[in-house]
C-alpha cells in the first residue's frame, strides 16, 4: 500500500488486503535502520488471524519518501497522520526496539486511539553507545556489523547474511538512516513519563540472551505497568523478529484473542 502524507510517500505491506473498518488494525513499528521486511515472517500471520496489518517504512526508511525523522516524538506524530489517513478508529501498536519508544510516545500523545500495546525487545529508554553513533555518523559499514552481532542472541545466527546489510546499502543510508535513528533513540527522555499513563491492555515480549535490552531492565520496564503480561523467549537476544518469529508471532496473537 502507497499512502501520502504532506506531499511524501509513505510504503506499507498490507499483505495485498484492503483496509477494512470492522476489523481490528495492527501497526508493525521497525527498529532503528530498518524498514518493513523485517515483519515478513510476522505481517500475513497475523493477517491470516483476521486483522488488518500495517508494517510501516518509517520516512526515509525502505520505501518511503523524504528524509528520517530526527525524534521519537516527530515519529509519534508523523505515525498519527498515517492512522488519520488510513481513517483507523481501533488501533494495535507492535513495536520492536525503537519502535517500542514511538508506541510509547504515540499511547502518552494519543491515547483514545490504543486498545493495545505490544513491546518487543524494548524499554522505556534505549541509551546508545556514543562509539556506534559516531561510526555510523561516519557512514562507516561497521556499525551496520556491530549493531547485529550486538542484537543476536548468538552471533553466529545470521549465517545467511547480516540481514542490516540487505537494507542499509551504501555508506549513505547509514549516515542518513541508522545513525539519525541511533540518536533519536539516545536523545529520547519522555518515556518513563509515558509508562506512567499507559491503561490499556500491554504485552512484552523479551529475549532471554538480550544484550541490547537486559533482561533485568525489561522486567523493570513491564513492572511500570499495572496488569500488564509478559512472555520471555528462550535461548534469544535482542532480534526476536528474526531470531524466533514464530514463537513471538504466536505469543502476539494469544494475547490479542
Amino acid at each position: 500500500m502507497i499512502l501520502e502524507i504532506e506531499n511524501k510517500k509513505v510504503f506499507s505491506s498490507d499483505i495485498g488486503q484492503t483496509f477494512d473498518k470492522n476489523k481490528h488494525t495492527i501497526i508493525l513499528l521497525h527498529g532503528s535502520g530498518q524498514s518493513h521486511v523485517v515483519w515478513s515472517l510476522t505481517d500475513q500471520y497475523l493477517s491470516d488471524k483476521g486483522y488488518n496489518v500495517f508494517a510501516l517504512d518509517l520516512p526515509g526508511h525502505g520505501n518511503s519518501e523524504g528524509s528520517s525523522l530526527k525524534s521519537i516524538e516527530d515519529m509519534a506524530d508523523w505515525l498519527n497522520k498515517v492512522v488519520n489517513v488510513i481513517g483507523i478508529k481501533d488501533l494495535t501498536i507492535l513495536g520492536h526496539s525503537q519502535g517500542c519508544l514511538v508506541a510509547l510516545e504515540y499511547a502518552n500523545k494519543f491515547p483514545n486511539n490504543i486498545k493495545n500495546l505490544i513491546f518487543v525487545a524494548g524499554s522505556y529508554q534505549i541509551p546508545v553507545n556514543k562509539s556506534l553513533i559516531d561510526l555510523a555518523n561516519s557512514g562507516d559499514l561497521e556499525s551496520i556489523n556491530l549493531m547485529m552481532k550486538w542484537g543476536y542472541g548468538y552471533s553466529k545466527q545470521f549465517i545467511g547474511g547480516n540481514p542490516l546489510q540487505k537494507i542499509l546499502n551504501s555508506s549513505r543510508e547509514v549516515r542518513e538512516v541508522l545513525a539519525v535513528d541511533l540518536i533519536a533513540c539516545n536523545n529520547y527522555k519522555n518515556g518513563i513519563n509515558c509508562v506512567k499513563k499507559i491503561k490499556c491492555p500491554t504485552f512484552f515480549i523479551f529475549g532471554e540472551l538480550d544484550k541490547m535490552i537486559r533482561l533485568d531492565k525489561g522486567k523493570e520496564f513491564s513492572g511500570l505497568i499495572n496488569g500488564s503480561k509478559t512472555h520471555i523467549i528462550k535461548d534469544c537476544g535482542h532480534m526476536i523478529i528474526l531470531e524466533n518469529a514464530f514463537e513471538m508471532r504466536e505469543q502476539v496473537a494469544k494475547f490479542l484473542k
